[in-house]
């Protein structure tokens, strides 16, 4: 049995050789290490930039915490000198705090627009694995056009289908009178060698 199946496959090759598919072959397993390497180039970027992003973002967010939580308290105190609830003294001390945050927030928003440049410059991924993509959509289309190109000029034999369509259903009670029926031995082995077994 085994060495029936290397006569098939050897019969195929010389087959797809002698059709000159033996190259087209070639190329498309070639191909797929290929398209292998590049898909996992994708994965590695897009898993590289999504760790600058998520960095970039936790390191951002304590700044524009600190940034929303001290100038909500210091509009609460704006509001207490405003709703006359604020002696000089807490008042001069409220004046120096706010001067404090108003030099203080330029720098922090320094800090974050740098991460905001981090999270913007992590994005350069995507027109890098956006060729790749491409270039792998274009593989795999070469690939199904030239098997499609292979099972056309090879269609299966319909005359075999029809000959074996009914092969699943049973054996055949009443086999005078018929000739897609075999009744011996010698019959099963003269249809197996001509199909090749």
């Amino acid at each position: 049995m085994i060495n029936k199946i290397g006569h098939m496959t050897r019969a195929l090759h010389d087959s797809l050789r002698e059709l000159g598919y033996d190259k087209n072959l070639e190329k498309a397993t070639s191909a797929i290490p290929d398209a292998r390497d590049r898909l996992n180039y994708v994965a590695a970027m897009t898993q590289q930039a999504a760790e600058k992003v998520l960095n970039a973002t936790d390191a951002a967010q304590p700044v524009v915490e600190k940034i929303e939580i001290e100038s909500q308290r210091l509009a609460r105190e704006w509001q207490r000198l405003f709703d006359k609830q604020m002696d000089v003294e807490q008042f001069k001390n409220l004046a120096t705090q706010t001067h404090a945050f108003l030099v203080e927030v330029p720098k922090q928003t320094k800090v974050t627009n740098a991460y905001l440049t981090d999270i913007m410059m992590a994005q350069d991924f995507q027109d890098l694995t956006g060729q790749v993509i491409k270039k792998i959509v274009e593989v795999t289309q070469q690939m199904e056009k030239q098997l499609v190109e292979l099972l056309l000029a090879n269609p299966p034999s319909t005359a075999h289908l029809e000959a074996h369509a009914g092969t699943l259903n049973g054996p055949v009670i009443n086999a005078a009178g018929r000739t897609d029926v075999v009744t011996s031995q010698d019959q099963v082995d003269d249809l197996l060698e001509s199909l090749g077994f």
